[in-house]
């Protein structure tokens, strides 16, 4: 979403009007004495702008800021008189004026109509008050040419600089660059308040390269930029991603003090989230605080935003509560910010909390949000929730379920196993004129193959091809899953799926169901089956072949398996060695595969002692203290049950840690026998689905 342009307005306004002083009239105290009872304060109107100058200026000398003031009796018959020709009097005639402009039809012969009044020697000042005090750029234009017919030539350039503000206010940068081209076309020189005015109309106006340009052409024209004009540059070369420009103004702004804006920082916090260095996204907000500029809810916006893309939540949390604080009332950006961060984070109970609040405000929550919501409620368990927030969806009025979040709710109630639920979901999403994506199918498959409903997993199968719909690998590694706790009598029905499915992995599930012989043409077509298949996949499905072999009692496949996928390093860093300890890293591994790396580790040390090599004083395995997507059970807990079957003397020191020493290590492998192997795991293996997605 575009940000407000940093107008620097009121910065530009006070800069604009310190070169021309609008109103051009000044109250002069009277000194007679003969004043007591009559009005206090006489009106001069200045002559010209050089005159509204001198005010600046303390020592100056005007000879009308000398002349005395003098008492009219207000019943005198040339009272009137003086009245309508006094500088108040002017100051609403030029008013009306201005006013009567702006409304007319933007021709030269209405507008010069209106401009006669003013007679042929029209003075600068009314010129430059009546252009300022104007809203109508397109009359102004007129007004500023029938103007120049009246005026010496060498005040043209605040002619068109007041008429380049109008422009500038309107936020038509094509206007203004027009004008700006013409002033070049008469040989106006532009001076600093006109690039000034056009750099901020060229921010306001969103097209911040615009800016840049005019900034950089400044110098050719013999104009320094000033303050205003710099701080302005900041923003416009960080909204242009010009990052070594506006990071060396902004060192300047500091140095040198000047006047940045809430949007200004805004800008600059989105730069460096854009380029990644979030670090320096918090470093601008806290120095925005210690110069004294109040962020507003861009501000906060923008830091979140940057906050959700570095997934750092908790300094997300910690910023919307002293937004809060501060008095600045979230919008539907921040809330929408809140929820993708606390989302994504899987901070449950913040991002209900946010959903509480925007309900609570009265704010409609887009079905973006909605399925985010559903999504992660999916993703931790919370099933009741999602069902409520599901219904309060389609009574919602502003928006009704599509086809992601009937896909969050069948994923939803297939994980947790509650198949009812997911048919009648799917029902549902028929009925509401929604085709089942593969995501959809991919879940059903999962659901049925948890509750042991082979025949209705074959039946999704069936409609996932009647529908047209072609398997993809995550599929494909679904049904591979489900294939790995299905009882072995209906294992034959799963077979012929997968066959369909994919053909090199139906080859390869037929080696392992048939016991087929020939280690090198296994290895060949388990080699090409995992270099077909799509990055993200190959590791799960390697977990589920390997936990197929287990299922199988065939472990020479199962680290045929495990081999391939280190040599493929679909597997990475799961030994390490140092001088004081060796451990097994098991975190990212089905339960199958982690029991058959366990086996080969500890063959692996067999070997070491049996070669005379020294172990270290500790060893470890680490299993992590997670638990599965799709099960209650962890890695840490099947494996203390394994590893009191093995009589293995590792005892669990801290959550996810097994370790033993060298003495008692040393001890345990020489005494056990060096034909044990992963037969025999079945019981542990079945019942855990082996997918780590």
């Amino acid at each position: 979403m575009a940000q407000p342009y940093p107008l620097c307005s009121s910065r530009s306004a006070s800069s604009f009007s310190s070169h021309y002083r609008i109103p051009f009239f000044t109250i002069i105290p009277s000194h007679s004495k003969t004043l007591l009872h009559a009005p206090r304060f006489s009106f001069q109107p200045f002559n010209t702008l050089q005159d509204a100058a001198k005010l600046d200026d303390p020592d100056a000398k005007s000879p009308s800021l000398s002349k005395k003031s003098f008492w009219v009796n207000p019943r005198s018959p040339r009272a009137k008189q003086l009245q309508q020709n006094s500088p108040h009097a002017r100051s609403s005639s030029l008013t009306k004026l201005a006013k009567s402009l702006d409304s007319c039809n933007p021709t030269e012969e209405h507008v010069s109509e209106i401009l006669n009044v003013l007679g042929n020697n029209v003075a600068e000042r009314d010129a430059v008050f009546i252009l300022n005090t104007m809203a109508n750029p397109n009359t102004a234009l007129l007004a500023l040419k029938y103007f120049q017919q009246k005026i010496s030539p060498d005040k043209e350039v605040i002619l068109y600089n007041v008429v380049m503000n109008l422009f500038r206010k309107s936020r038509d940068f094509q206007g203004a660059e027009k004008l700006f081209d013409e002033m070049l076309q008469r040989g106006v020189k532009p001076d600093n308040i006109t690039f000034s005015t056009l750099v901020n109309c060229a921010s306001v106006s969103g097209l911040p390269n615009k800016a840049v340009v005019l900034f950089e052409k400044m110098s050719h024209f013999g104009c320094e930029p000033d303050g205003v004009t710099c701080s302005a540059m900041v923003y416009a070369y960080a909204r242009t991603n010009n990052v070594d420009k506006a990071v060396n103004l902004y060192d300047r702004a500091k140095a040198e003090k000047w006047s940045l804006d809430a949007v200004t920082f805004s800008t600059l916090i989105k730069m460096y989230s854009m380029a990644g260095k979030y670090d320096k996204c918090l470093e601008v907000y806290q120095e925005m605080k210690v110069v004294g500029v109040k962020p507003n809810v861009v501000t906060y916006n923008t830091l979140l935003g940057a906050l959700l893309r570095s997934k750092k939540h908790r300094q997300a949390k910690a910023i919307y509560k002293e937004m809060k604080s501060n008095g600045v009332s979230p919008d539907f950006i921040t809330y929408a910010s809140l929820l993708e961060v606390y989302t994504r984070a899987q901070c449950s109970e913040e991002a209900l909390g946010v959903y509480k609040e925007m309900k609570g405000n009265g704010m409609d929550i887009t079905a973006d949000l909605y399925n985010k919501l559903l999504a992660m409620c999916a993703d931790v368990g919370y099933t009741d929730r999602a069902s409520e927030i599901f219904y309060e969806m389609k009574s919602s009025g502003t928006c009704q379920p599509d086809s992601w979040t009937f896909s969050s709710m069948i994923t939803m109630y297939s994980r947790s196993g509650k198949v009812s639920e997911a048919e009648g979901m799917l029902n549902e999403m028929i009925q509401s004129g929604f085709q089942p994506t593969i995501f959809v199918m991919t879940s059903l498959i999962c659901c049925y193959g948890k509750a042991k409903r082979t025949d209705d997993v074959v039946k999704i199968f069936k409609q996932l091809l009647d529908l047209g719909i072609v398997p993809n690998d995550h599929f494909c590694c679904s049904l591979l899953n489900v294939l790995t706790q299905t009882p072995k009598e209906e294992l034959g029905k799963l077979t012929d799926c997968i066959e369909k499915a994919n053909t090199k992995l139906g080859t390869v599930v037929r080696y392992l169901m048939e016991e087929l012989e020939g280690d090198e043409a296994f290895r060949k077509e388990a080699l090409e089956l995992l270099n077909s298949i799509d990055a993200e996949v190959k590791k799960p499905l390697c977990n589920c072949l390997i936990d197929l072999c287990v299922k199988l009692n065939v472990p020479e496949r199962a680290r045929d398996l495990l081999d391939l996928g280190l040599m493929l390093e679909i597997y990475t860093n799961i030994q390490f060695k140092s001088q004081t300890q060796w451990s097994l890293h098991l975190k990212e591994l089905s339960v199958g595969a982690a029991m058959t790396a366990l086996h080969v580790w500890i063959n692996d040390l067999s070997k070491a002692l049996e070669s005379g090599e020294d172990l270290p004083p500790l060893l470890g395995i680490n299993t992590g203290q997670g638990k599965h997507k799709y099960s209650d059970k962890g890695l840490a807990s099947v494996f203390e049950s394994h590893l009191k079957e093995l009589n293995a003397p590792f005892h669990e020191s801290k959550a996810g840690w097994f370790l033993v020493t060298k003495a008692a290590a040393k001890s345990w492998l020489e005494s056990r026998d060096s034909t044990e192997s992963i037969a025999g795991l079945n019981s542990l293996v079945l019942g855990v689905p082996t997918m780590v997605l």
